[in-house]
């Protein structure tokens, strides 16, 4: 099963993140599928992007969001319109 997560990435104190598609199984830096956006929590003002379309493409065809990037595709209105997985 696909499943959309966090990978991360940085240095200690300096975390920046990947939202990529990967298999449920692998390890959290592990092989991804594709990279759909990132996000940069230590900007000045936190920075969220990701590409609706593939993102979308992804749900439609039965991937699995993980909490933190579904709330993340939640406050951003990523997914307007369509039925959002979990």
């Amino acid at each position: 099963m696909v499943i959309v997560r966090l990978k991360r990435g940085g240095s200690k104190r300096n975390p920046y993140y990947r939202i990529v598609a990967a298999e449920r199984g692998m390890k959290r830096d592990g092989r991804n599928i594709e990279e759909l956006g990132y996000y940069h929590p230590c900007a000045k003002d936190p920075v969220f992007k990701i590409k609706a379309d593939r993102l979308r493409y992804y749900v439609d065809n039965g991937a699995a969001m993980s909490e933190t990037v579904a709330s993340f595709v939640k406050k951003q209105k990523v997914l307007e319109g369509t039925q959002e997985a979990q």
